[in-house]
């Protein structure tokens, strides 16, 4: 049992510790609250770091080499600065949800902006999902169009009029790619990002039994 259901406890009770009124429990609160969303913030500075490591670790690879012999910017740099711009969005979202809670003098106001927070981390786990399953589309798009071998593969079956078998596959494998990697994110927001939500909607819960 952590230290805010142990207050919690105490409030209701009275049994073991002294008394704490509800201003001193909404300060705890408070602080907790607003420590959370700081981390919340912090995290997806690194996330962002981490990924665009990998991604220049990888760019010496031989497929992305080959991706990059397609000369293909006109469709790679409006992707990549329409996600750079989203991603800003979400980073100064985060900031400002924490300024807002740590800056929070009320209890209606702090359950406001827990909400808040809460609701922009979803969006930014829901657009990195969107915008994986964007990439990848384009990606295989892109691969198909200009692959040599590829081409050839896609030649024989236009010829024998089973085109539909070899876009069968290739529409089925992408399926696979997706829930595969739309698991494997879940789980690895659901560590990062879920279990803080967790503890701001345990706060939540704790405000609005103050607020009765």
């Amino acid at each position: 049992m952590d230290e805010l259901e142990i207050l919690k406890k105490d409030w209701q009770k009275n049994q073991k510790f002294p008394k704490l009124s509800k201003k001193e429990i909404y300060r705890l609160l408070h602080k907790k609250s607003s420590s959370i969303v700081k981390w919340i913030f912090i995290l997806s500075i690194i996330e962002f770091c981490f990924w665009t490591l990998i991604s220049l670790l990888m760019k010496d690879s031989e497929a992305q080499q080959r991706f990059d012999s397609y000369d293909i910017d006109y469709i790679i740099m409006p992707l990549m600065i329409s996600g750079y711009i989203i991603l800003a969005y979400f980073f100064v979202a985060f900031y400002k949800n924490y300024k807002k809670i740590s800056s929070t003098d009320s209890v209606k106001l702090l359950m406001k902006n827990i909400l808040n927070t809460r609701k922009t981390v979803k969006h930014y786990v829901l657009f990195n999902l969107i915008f994986l399953y964007i990439s990848i589309i384009v990606g295989i798009i892109i691969e198909v169009s200009n692959s040599v071998d590829l081409k050839l593969i896609t030649a024989k079956f236009t010829d024998t009029a089973d085109y539909f078998i070899l876009y069968g596959f290739v529409a089925i494998l992408t399926l696979l790619m997706m829930v595969l990697l739309t698991g494997i994110l879940l789980g690895f927001y659901y560590l990062v990002y879920g279990l803080l939500l967790k503890r701001l909607k345990k706060n939540y819960k704790v405000l609005q039994e103050l607020e009765q």
